[in-house]
């Protein structure tokens, strides 16, 4: 008989840190998430505030992005993150004081939503340029993929026990997330730091050097065909955001149900997570992507029509499981492809696409919902989505060529195009002194 094992990127203890801070960080972001949504919805009655939020989220990320990549590209990454996790449990802290006050104003929800996303700005490139590091390349797939599985596990229990804590008392939801975000940083602080995250260099950076990461995919049309495509098909085929909206107008539920809704779609992630986690994906990953992207569009057009609770969890289950396979071919190739002396303004710039295809897309969720309805605004996104996977081929044929993610290697000399290994050119040269 088998012994179970756990997946071998757990054999390294710093990276277990890291996944424990990420689970507990997650925890308390879906928690949170839950309870403003349902408050802010609560005020107006209204779809557009929804998509405000996202929005006043989103609006910092490109701002920042850059200086961000920056940062995580000269200061240590770990304590980047340590210091983002303690900056998120004040914002959560002052969340909490807006609920203990009543939660009548939505001026206040919009000025933290802008508050979390410019912190999210500076934490992100360095939390995505961490596993990388920590992780040899050849198990980077699998940690991938259980970085995804600790989000996703956040985002199956931190919605339905947020919708519980909510039920019971709204101030109980904050509170809990200010003691797992607290945790989150804590964790982290025996992290050993690799030599690869000692950088020098004078201060301030060149132009061209703080340009160094868009520079780098727009030379590199593998990367910039996986994550426009993410982009476009999460901000036209996503209704994450009206999700309070169809839990309490159209599915007719409580905030117990909102959390099961939210929860599906990590469900069907984690799934598909956990598969990766043991196995990765083999050929035709570029194919793969495109497939996955098509199948999510037409969940969401069946999420948008259904009136019966449980057809929708198992639409949204299902649309999960397809974006963590799409999530993890993105994930991957930027990674691989990526030197890591300019893996952080990458990650930066990639961040500006999530937040935009995440944020903005809540935006235009609200937008949309609110001038033609939630139905038609869900519905057409996805049907955009399905066709978005036809077309994309066309536009990006090397992307739609990918075979299998390992064969990738990082460019020659940090910019160009993408190699197959056996065919690299020389290592990436050292950046510059600014």
């Amino acid at each position: 008989m088998r012994v179970f094992s756990l997946p071998p990127a757990f054999v390294h203890h710093d990276f277990r840190r890291l996944w424990s801070s990420m689970l507990c960080s997650g925890l308390a972001t879906q928690m949170a998430a839950v309870a403003v949504g349902w408050q802010v919805y609560a005020i107006h009655h209204s779809a557009f505030d929804l998509g405000l939020v996202g929005l006043a989220e989103f609006a910092p990320v490109p701002l920042l992005a850059l200086p961000a990549g920056q940062i995580a590209d000269r200061l240590p990454r770990v304590g980047v993150v340590i210091v983002w996790g303690f900056a998120e449990a004040v914002v959560t802290g002052l969340l909490l004081v807006v609920t203990i006050h009543g939660a009548h104003r939505l001026w206040q929800f919009l000025a933290l939503a802008a508050a979390t996303g410019a912190m999210a700005a500076f934490g992100n490139p360095a939390n995505r340029s961490l596993t990388p590091e920590l992780v040899p390349t050849h198990l980077l797939p699998g940690a991938l993929a259980l970085r995804s599985i600790a989000g996703q596990s956040s985002t199956i229990a931190g919605p339905a026990i947020g919708g519980l804590l909510f039920a019971i008392r709204p101030e109980a939801v904050y509170s809990t997330g200010i003691v797992l975000l607290v945790l989150s940083s804590l964790i982290l602080l025996p992290v050993e730091r690799p030599e690869a995250l000692v950088r020098s260099g004078p201060a301030p950076p060149r132009l061209d050097s703080l340009l160094r990461g868009i520079n780098f995919i727009r030379a590199t049309p593998v990367l910039l065909g996986a994550i426009t495509l993410d982009l476009f098909a999460v901000l036209l085929g996503g209704a994450v955001a009206l999700l309070p909206l169809y839990a309490r107008s159209i599915l007719h539920t409580g905030p117990l149900g909102l959390g099961i809704l939210r929860s599906s779609i990590a469900v069907g992630a984690l799934v598909a997570g956990v598969r990766i986690a043991r196995r990765p994906l083999g050929g035709r990953a570029g194919h793969t992507l495109l497939i996955a992207v098509g199948v999510f569009g037409l969940s969401m057009v069946v999420f948008g029509l259904s009136r019966w609770f449980l057809l929708s969890a198992v639409a949204l289950a299902v649309s999960g499981f397809v974006d963590m396979i799409s999530m993890n071919i993105r994930s991957t190739t930027v990674a691989i492809a990526t030197p890591n002396n300019v893996r952080g303004r990458v990650n930066a710039v990639e961040s500006v696409f999530v937040g935009a295809s995440n944020e903005l897309g809540a935006f235009e969720s609200g937008a949309a919902a609110a001038l033609v309805g939630a139905v038609p605004a869900v519905v057409a996104g996805g049907v955009l989505t399905m066709l978005l996977a036809l077309v994309w081929p066309k536009l990006f044929p090397a992307l739609a060529r990918v075979d299998r993610l390992a064969d990738l290697s990082p460019s020659a000399a940090g910019l160009g195009k993408v190699l197959p290994v056996g065919r690299a050119g020389p290592p990436a040269a050292p950046e510059p002194t600014d």
